[in-house]
């Protein structure tokens, strides 16, 4: 049997990743579309135990206090355990994954603690780590919501207060946000990534339009 399709939805922090995540799967289920939804990192398995840990500020209180070869392990355990207990056998049996983050995550975060002439050995060495090593699937599509810091930096205040949550050491490192986005940017040109763009002319695009726009290119795909 042919194996399956795996797509992703990638975007720093703000972007409104998750948000047109849950109108894709709305729409797939009301469409009748059969597929297997999931998020990482698994912040509530075991095998995130050292992403929380990492995250927390355990490791040190700036991201850079873990260099990115080792934080990309920890993020890819978590999907390697993920592969082996959760959605391997329906991705290998031809089904449909449809991805909230994946091994893109690390390209951009963790990416983005190095030097732009560093970045095109990382990005090889994480697809050789993760695709090759690890024999997780490669995503047949990954879709990157293009944001800019600012209203990244906005909506994500308005979560937290919405949430009455605190930042990660991530979010509240604004420098490191900025260059996750100028990594992002590489690494879509670098992968060939599918940009969904936050603005046109200046302008907010509605929600709902992008969501058309990437619905519409999920279903070519599948």
């Amino acid at each position: 049997m042919a194996k399956g399709k795996l797509i992703v939805l990638e975007g720093i922090d703000g972007s409104g990743k998750s948000a047109q995540y849950r109108r894709l799967c709305a729409r797939m289920e009301k469409d009748g579309i059969v597929y297997n939804h999931i998020v990482f990192p698994r912040y509530d398995k075991e095998s995130s135990a050292l992403i929380r840990m990492y995250l927390g500020g355990e490791f040190g209180t700036r991201p850079s206090d873990v260099n990115a070869y080792a934080a990309s392990t920890f993020y890819a355990v978590d999907r390697f355990a993920a592969y082996r207990t959760d959605w391997g056998k329906i991705y290998e049996n031809g089904g449909l994954i449809l991805s909230d983050r994946y091994t893109t995550s690390n390209a951009v975060h963790q990416g983005s603690k190095l030097s732009d002439e560093e970045l095109p050995d990382f990005f090889a060495w994480l697809s050789d780590l993760e695709y090759n090593k690890m024999g997780l699937p490669e995503p047949d599509l990954v879709i990157y919501l293009d944001v800019d810091v600012e209203t990244s930096l906005a909506r994500m205040r308005r979560r937290q207060e919405k949430t009455h949550t605190t930042a990660d050491i991530h979010e509240q490192d604004v420098a490191y946000l900025e260059r996750c986005l100028r990594t992002a940017d590489k690494a879509a040109d670098f992968y060939g990534w599918t940009r969904i763009p936050y603005r046109i002319d200046d302008a907010e695009r509605d929600v709902d339009e992008k969501n058309s726009e990437i619905y519409r290119i999920i279903r070519e795909h599948i």
